[in-house]
């Protein structure tokens, strides 16, 4: 791997989460922080966060909204996180909205913390729920905590969690470069 950044080069997206790990408020802050200074078209800064701590209405509303199989997982993170855009406005809000929760993301993992993203959810049982302007459009769902046990996790999780992390050569990627490695 070339000299890539340890904020970059440990990131991964666990689903094994420390069920009894809190985050404060200023660490939810500050990755918020982390968010709000994401680049924007125009500075337009399109995103929109719900924050639900672990136990509380919020959290337990956003954790309703997803698939079965992902809240024997999702409830043991410490923050979950509604991330919306207005469905009016700039095209590239959805563009912006995935740079704020890429920096949120490199921000959770200088902090010592874990990060996973959910975009099969019920976008309308979200919103409802939520109680969120009509023109907000549920995009994702961020859990964020502190690392757990990968073997505490149902079964068919485990493999998943356990395994090697891999990803594409860079070559697969480039699609025009004379000095890209193959």
């Amino acid at each position: 791997m070339t000299d890539l950044t340890p904020l970059l080069a440990f990131r991964w997206s666990p689903r094994a989460f420390d069920p009894y790990a809190e985050l404060t408020r200023a660490e939810a802050a500050t990755l918020l922080e982390a968010a709000r200074w994401a680049p924007s078209v125009d500075n337009g800064q399109p995103w929109r966060f719900a924050v639900g701590h672990r136990d509380d209405d919020t959290f337990k509303r956003i954790l309703v909204n997803l698939p079965p199989g992902e809240q024997r997982w999702a409830g043991r993170a410490s923050l979950l996180l509604l991330v919306a855009h207005p469905r009016t406005g700039h095209p590239m809000a959805a563009y912006d909205l995935g740079q704020a929760v890429a920096h949120l993301t490199v921000q959770a993992t200088a902090l010592g913390l874990y990060v996973r993203q959910l975009t099969d959810l019920d976008r309308v049982g979200l919103a409802a729920d939520l109680d969120l302007a009509d023109d907000l459009r549920p995009y994702v769902v961020v859990a964020v905590g502190k690392l757990g046990d990968p073997l505490s996790l149902p079964a068919d999780l485990v493999p998943d969690e356990t395994g090697l992390r891999h990803r594409r050569p860079l070559g697969d990627m480039v699609l025009t470069c004379d000095d890209a490695p193959r």
